[in-house]
């Protein structure tokens, strides 16, 4: 017996099964879930023979501690064709159970999965979840896409915006744990996809305040012209110059929200193409590596092609990082998308600053009376130096963001 097959031999009468943080699971499977091909640290764990394992069901290692809500997002996301994440506990023959993080995808007729010991800090927060949720299921007869619906809400009050987030941020911090457990010291993009993810946060943040900032002034402009109107004469030269001043900020205002802070602007898109190209370049770095493991395996795997798995593996973790790749090029072009609408919105704020300042001049000739009307033109000053210092910060991170996307594609995201 070599000393790989010697480690993790060792198995409590109770408990959690003992493997190490540097071994990596893999199974794959037919359409309905019957175990095709796996791993000898899938056998040795599970504690099953091949006999038993090859043909069986993947229920066959199903913990009953395990939500039925998380399969059902599972089942939902693999029969949309998507990759998806997740804590998995699962039960061997003998009764002892293991947590995993578990990367389940489609794969040619059936599925894929590779799985790694989870040495973060997140799963003692999602061990509470998922009792809670099973409490809710065997007591309240919560159905599993109900359970699924209360997942989600969690998730989100974990601060996650959707369930992609969250998995893509829980394989990023296993990875980088599993990293540190076994000394990996290699150097990763895990650091760098977070800090643009943190950039992308900033960017978002000052978008919200600039929109914020849009709807606070909204009525100046309004009362600017009216005031204006009732302090000079029907088309004298500040009011003139308040309709002017009205008429663009209204194109301003609707050019700002169709073009960035609408639901499918290049602001809003940084973010979740971000977190999807993370998850992508997660997976296609485990895939890798238990590539690598099997082209070092010297036991019968019952039968499997050994060589053949590697391959698909290997083509697999390319697919992913060309899809991560894609991500980045998608995000370089809506940073530079943004840099191009700071500067048609400075444009914009150029026309409303001269125009202000006009019609500050032209008030101060008017009799008395005018004060309300420079009070709300001074208004106006406040904003739009709010405006230009706003537009600076986003241009400063859109170029962040577009210098670290250079830079992951030009060392490579694997």
């Amino acid at each position: 017996m070599g000393f790989i097959e010697k480690r993790n031999v060792y198995r409590p009468a109770t408990g959690a099964v003992p493997f190490e943080a540097d071994e990596i699971f893999f199974s794959r499977t037919d359409k309905r879930g019957t175990i095709l091909v796996a791993n000898y640290i899938f056998k040795r764990v599970s504690g099953f023979e091949w006999d038993d394992l090859l043909g069986a069901s993947h229920k066959l290692i199903r913990h009953p501690d395990m939500p039925k809500g998380l399969f059902w997002l599972f089942w939902e996301a693999l029969n949309s064709g998507q990759p998806i994440g997740a804590y998995v506990k699962n039960k061997s023959r003998d009764g002892l159970y293991y947590w995993m993080f578990a990367v389940t995808m489609p794969f040619q007729d059936g599925y894929l999965s590779v799985r790694i010991k989870p040495t973060g800090g997140m799963l003692s927060v999602i061990e509470k979840e998922y009792e809670a949720l099973r409490k809710t299921e065997a007591e309240d007869g919560a159905t599993p896409k109900e359970s699924a619906a209360i997942l989600l809400r969690r998730i989100q009050a974990l601060g996650y915006e959707d369930y992609q987030a969250f998995a893509s941020e829980a394989l990023t911090q296993e990875l980088a744990a599993r990293d540190a457990a076994i000394g990996n010291m290699r150097a990763t993009k895990t650091g760098l996809f977070a800090k643009m993810i943190g950039v992308a946060d900033i960017l978002q943040a000052e978008t919200t305040a600039l929109s914020n900032g849009f709807e606070a002034i909204s009525t100046v402009p309004t009362n600017m012209r009216i005031i204006a109107a009732r302090l000079e004469p029907s088309g004298g030269a500040v009011s003139s110059l308040a309709q002017n001043y009205w008429e663009m900020s209204e194109e301003m205002s609707r050019w700002f929200q169709n073009y960035v802070s609408g639901s499918d602007s290049n602001f809003s898109a940084i973010r979740g193409t971000l977190v999807a190209s993370q998850f992508l370049c997660g997976i296609a770095r485990i895939l890798n590596e238990a590539a690598a493991k099997f082209s070092k395996e010297r036991r019968s795997l019952g039968g499997v092609d050994v060589g053949e798995e590697k391959i698909q593996m290997d083509k697999m973790a390319a697919h992913f990082i060309n899809k991560a790749n894609t991500g980045l090029h998608q995000i370089a072009d809506e940073a530079e998308q943004i840099l191009r609408a700071i500067a048609m919105m400075r444009r914009f704020a150029l026309g409303l600053s001269s125009t202000r300042v006009m019609c500050k001049i032209e008030s101060a000739r008017l009799p008395s009376g005018g004060g309300s009307l420079i009070d709300v033109i001074n208004q106006l000053e406040v904003f739009q130096r709010n405006l230009d210092r706003q537009m600076g910060k986003i241009e400063v991170q859109s170029r962040i963001i577009q210098e670290y996307t250079q830079t992951l594609l030009t060392d490579g995201v694997g």
